[in-house]
């Protein structure tokens, strides 16, 4: 049984576990978008959190506690041009999610599956980042919404064509549109005003 067992093993051994969910969290950080499995996605999402939170305030002590869990060894230069995932993290993602109190990442789950095991597969991003992958399913309607397309639902007693002309924008007169071009000779003028 599995009483008290906080997340998954994956089928791997604790090291290969920390290492693969570091490699997962380096790749989102720098690419802010990654296609992975549902099981890996839901297991690397609450450390890129945790890491999120860490980032909101850019001090010493958080970027080394950054550095030790996500062992970043190229931080010994802090050059401006040197682009690390940890300089990322703090120069780039924590003022984008400094008014945000959680919640910076989500997970879309895709319609295909794997081909070798057919596992479920789905996208981890942060919640700014534009669903710009191909297959991603789109996202259920809310209430308010809901409500809106109920709203053109036709009433008792009524039928479909007085909802059809009850909703249709009103067209511009023909007559009132018509302008006369600046640059055009005056019998043309004269010709348009008389058409009117």
């Amino acid at each position: 049984m599995r009483h008290l067992v906080a997340h998954r093993k994956l089928n791997r051994t604790t090291g290969h576990r920390r290492a693969l969910r570091r490699s997962l969290v380096s790749n989102l950080i720098e690419h802010e978008s990654i296609i992975t499995t549902l099981p890996k996605a839901k297991e690397v999402k609450a450390f890129a959190e945790k890491l999120i939170t860490l980032a909101r305030h850019d001090t010493i002590t958080a970027r080394r506690r950054a550095i030790a869990l996500l062992t970043e060894r190229r931080i010994a230069a802090e050059d401006a041009e040197q682009k690390t995932i940890i300089n990322k993290l703090f120069k780039v993602l924590g003022p984008r999610f400094a008014d945000r109190p959680g919640g910076y990442t989500r997970i879309v789950r895709l319609a295909g599956r794997r081909l070798g095991d057919g596992t479920a597969k789905a996208v981890l991003q942060f919640v700014d980042q534009a669903l710009a992958s191909a297959g991603v399913r789109r996202r259920r309607l809310t209430k308010k919404a809901l409500s809106k397309d109920s709203s053109s639902k036709p009433v008792a007693g009524q039928s479909r064509t007085e909802i059809s002309q009850s909703t249709q924008k009103p067209q511009p007169d023909s007559q009132s549109s018509q302008t006369v071009p600046s640059d055009s000779s005056p019998q043309q003028s004269d010709t348009a005003s008389a058409e009117a």
